[in-house]
């Protein structure tokens, strides 16, 4: 499978990035040089938006500073964050159990450094569908979780993830989100007062 992937991670990067001199080390030649700074810089942009979930537990921040006089809009946002470090922790764990090795195929070109040798799930692809899906809940619109392809696609263009990786990983996050969301409605829930029986 991971051959397989390795081609079509290879064909992507043919079709979206322009050819090197043969080294396949990223580094572009000739008049091709600004549509891989314009790609390669956006996905890296991603990238580091997503390390550890850092930019959407900044969104969250945001998003809940700025509907603080609004106490139920505020806990949307806050479920932002917690639905990202969820899915990102359940992504870490299920890499330590899955151990599998990053794209290392010579013909990948890398586009960026990572902090751990393993690839799947992608720890990006899943907090990111974890924190949009719940975005577009504190939004009220489903507009924010088209920002998911977009770190999916990202992810292959800098050649540190297999498709699977990234589809495995949306799904993952999708779960967490739904599983935090549920949790804090049954949180928020009013309960019913306990009657005390009179004697």
């Amino acid at each position: 499978m991971s051959e397989r992937e390795a081609g079509i991670l290879v064909g992507l990067q043919d079709a979206l990035l322009p050819q090197t001199d043969g080294s396949r080390d990223g580094a572009a030649t000739g008049s091709g040089d600004s549509t891989d700074n314009t790609v390669q810089a956006a996905a890296r942009g991603l990238s580091h938006f997503g390390e550890h979930a850092l930019g959407w537990f900044a969104l969250s921040a945001a998003g809940a500073a700025l509907t603080a006089k609004r106490p139920e809009q505020r806990n949307r946002w806050l479920e932002v964050g917690v639905s990202a470090f969820t899915a990102h922790a359940a992504s870490v764990v299920l890499k330590r159990v899955v151990r599998r090795k990053r794209p290392h195929d010579p013909r990948i070109r890398i586009g960026v450094s990572t902090p751990s040798k393993l690839s799947f799930p992608s720890s990006h692809s899943t907090s990111t569908a974890a924190a949009l899906v719940s975005t577009s809940r504190a939004v009220g619109n489903p507009l924010p979780m088209a920002g998911i392809p977009v770190m999916m696609l990202s992810r292959l263009i800098l050649g540190v993830h297999y498709p699977t990786d990234v589809i495995a990983g949306v799904a993952l996050g999708v779960a967490s989100e739904q599983v935090v969301h549920r949790t804090a409605a049954c949180v928020a829930a009013p309960t019913e007062p306990v009657k005390e029986s009179v004697r």
